[in-house]
Parts: C-alpha cells; sequence; structure tokens
C-alpha cells in the first residue's frame, strides 16, 4: 500500500527579512507535514514566526530557504501567475477583519473568488446563495457589511473562503473579533468543514480556541517548538 502524500509538506523553512543592514530571521528551519483532512492550530506569541509561516503556506509569500510542497509538487518557485491560481483552485483564505468589501453586498463578496476564476455570472450568483445558505445567512444576500453582525461578517467571509471548493482553509486568527458564543459558533462551522473533507490550519492566541483542532503547533522565536495532540 502506497504511502499517503501530505497536503502541505514544508521541509526546513526558513524567511530571512533585511531591515537596512540587518538580517531579521522570521522562520529559522521549519519542517512539518499536513495531512489530508486535518485540523492543525498554530499558537505562538508575537514574533514567533506563525503568521510568516501561514503567508508561505497559503502561497502569499516564498520561504529564503528550504523546500515548501503542496499536494507533493514543490511551489516554492512558481510565477507569481502560478502561485495566485493556486490560491485561488486549492486554498481559500478566512481573516480575523473579515476583509469584506464594505460597499458590495453579502452575495457579491462571497462571489469575488469567481470572478478571478472566470465562472459565468449566472453560476456565480447560484454558487454563492448555495454557501452563504449552508452558513445560515438566507435572506441576507443583498446586505452590505456594516448592516451585519461580527459573526454574520465571519460567516460571509467563511462562504467565499469555500465557495471555489478549495481543499484547504487557512484562518487567521478567526475568532479574534467576536465574543465567546458567536466564537464556538464559528468553530462549529469549522469542525462541520473538517468532517466534510477540508484540512484547515488556523491561527490563534487562544488556548481554548486552539482545542477545537486535532493537533496545536506551537512557535517561538521561528521555530516549531512544541506538538500537542488533543
Amino acid at each position: 500500500m502506497s504511502e499517503s502524500i501530505p497536503v502541505i509538506s514544508a521541509k526546513d523553512i526558513y524567511k530571512i527579512y533585511q531591515l537596512g543592514d540587518i538580517d531579521v530571521h522570521a522562520l529559522n528551519g521549519v519542517s512539518l507535514d499536513i495531512e489530508e483532512g486535518e485540523f492543525v492550530s498554530i499558537m505562538g506569541a508575537s514574533g514567533s514566526g506563525k503568521s510568516t509561516f501561514m503567508n508561505i503556506i497559503g502561497c502569499l509569500d516564498r520561504p529564503t530557504k528550504g523546500v515548501y510542497r503542496l499536494d507533493g509538487e514543490e511551489v516554492s518557485e512558481r510565477s507569481p501567475d502560478e502561485l495566485a491560481e493556486i490560491r485561488n483552485n486549492k486554498i481559500g483564505f478566512v481573516f480575523q477583519s473579515f476583509n469584506l468589501l464594505s460597499r458590495t453586498s453579502a452575495q457579491e463578496n462571497v462571489e469575488l473568488p469567481m470572478i478571478y476564476s472566470n465562472t459565468p455570472r449566472e453560476k456565480r450568483s447560484e454558487l454563492a446563495y448555495k454557501a452563504l445558505e449552508i452558513l445560515g445567512l438566507s435572506g441576507r444576500e443583498k446586505h452590505f457589511p456594516s448592516q451585519l453582525s461580527g459573526g454574520q461578517q465571519q460567516r460571509v467571509a467563511i462562504a467565499r473562503a469555500i465557495v471555489n471548493d478549495p481543499s484547504i482553509i487557512l484562518a487567521d486568527e478567526p475568532t479574534g473579533n467576536l465574543d465567546s458564543a458567536i466564537s464556538a459558533e464559528i468553530m462549529d462551522i469549522f469542525k462541520t468543514l473538517n468532517s466534510h473533507g477540508k484540512t484547515i490550519v488556523m491561527i490563534t492566541h487562544e488556548r481554548e480556541i486552539a482545542k477545537y483542532a486535532e493537533r496545536i503547533l506551537v512557535f517561538k522565536d521561528g521555530l516549531l517548538v512544541e506538538e500537542i495532540r488533543n
């Protein structure tokens, strides 16, 4: 029986920024594998390297040294256009600040990734409506972000992240702006998505939120220093 290939595989990843004459080491040789269908939390203090690592596995940045493979294919040296295509087809992003366009309706916000993938307008509308329905937002398709609560805005953001049916969801502090009750509702949504086969990697500074994942990875000074299995 052949061994499964990790969906995310980072080998000896370094990220070094130039600040004048000084080298700033954001990552100092991180190696880890994440299997298809896993739910992983990443924790660490500010400056620990967790967001830099998330940007690299999300194809938003490149490592200075090391090898990053996504679905078994090295992506470290791909062109910007190729990286954009990978992001649009394979990865859904959810952020703390929701990142919704303020003058655009919920449905139009969800349609954005499909515009980049040249999905026909009628199909975009149909898929966006369905994604919002899955997230419990039927009847709010035409609402603007300012007309929605924080929890509802994050649901719109999750609908946008899943509308292209990506295999991976990367979430950066997805409950950071929400109270504990709404945070629990959002995490239940992530658990459901994970149960349907989505690989989820989430940054959080809250231990109670991190515990929703199967694995907690702790970063410090640009290194992976601890792994906790739930």
